[in-house]
């Protein structure tokens, strides 16, 4: 695959990024709970972005790379975390993660192909280590290009079995490549990557990988992990 120049692949990233508050959009909107308020709610998250720019920018992330915890895991990863388990905690919360149409979660995953194409690319830039690619140890790809697949196969067969393995594989493949991206980047913790490693995250707009993108896929796999638990219907 030929290289593309690094402005282009900034661009090509700042639109997969808007790709993922779309998919999102598409899941606040599938709920009669937070339907009237995707709007606003996008706002926030656009207002999130804005700050993650931000700090990313001014050389906050990429500062003291030998500081534990990391800062972008302080100020970018954390609040996330605390979000998602927010969210789960209450049983107001928990209602409107459960009106999420299993539909709309399982196709944000497709935002997962031109990630790994970026990461791709990115690591012909020397920005990311080969590990952290589809042709190292980074198979995610596969949960963006079986997503559509496993959406229609559903609905043919309402087989939830089927569904909830696919969320479990793909939050497996998701979890892979946070640890190997984390262990890539130039901190105390390293094991990956010494010759080449993850600078990329810190870097702007690539920051809104670990961020934005990644606790959105996560939380899609959580919340249909606990719909089909939970054995809820496809539209609540």
């Amino acid at each position: 695959m030929s290289e593309i120049s690094f402005s282009v692949l900034n661009v090509f990233f700042v639109f997969t990024t808007f790709l993922c508050m779309y998919l999102g959009y598409r899941v606040l909107k599938s709920s009669h709970v937070t339907n009237k308020h995707a709007v606003k709610i996008c706002s926030l998250m656009f207002g999130w972005l804005l700050l993650q720019a931000f700090l990313s920018l001014g050389a906050v992330y990429s500062s003291e790379p030998n500081s534990l915890p990391p800062k972008i895991v302080l100020y970018g990863i954390v609040p996330n975390v605390l979000l998602i388990l927010a969210l789960f905690s209450f049983s107001n919360s928990r209602k409107a993660l459960n009106s999420f149409s299993l539909e709309s979660l399982a196709m944000l995953s497709i935002v997962r192909i031109p990630v790994e194409l970026a990461l791709l690319f990115l690591f012909m830039h020397k920005l990311v280590p080969q590990i952290m690619t589809f042709e190292g140890q980074n198979f995610d790809i596969l949960s963006g290009l079986t997503a559509p697949l496993i959406v229609y196969f559903f609905h043919k067969t309402d087989n939830r079995k089927i569904l909830l393995a696919w969320h479990f594989i793909c939050l497996g493949l998701l979890l892979n490549i946070v640890i190997i991206a984390f262990l890539s980047a130039p901190t105390p913790l390293q094991k990956f990557g010494f010759e080449q490693p993850n600078l990329a995250i810190t870097q702007f707009p690539y920051s809104w990988l670990p961020t934005f993108i990644v606790p959105w896929v996560l939380f899609t796999h959580l919340v249909s992990i606990l719909k089909l638990l939970l054995k809820r219907p496809l539209n609540q």
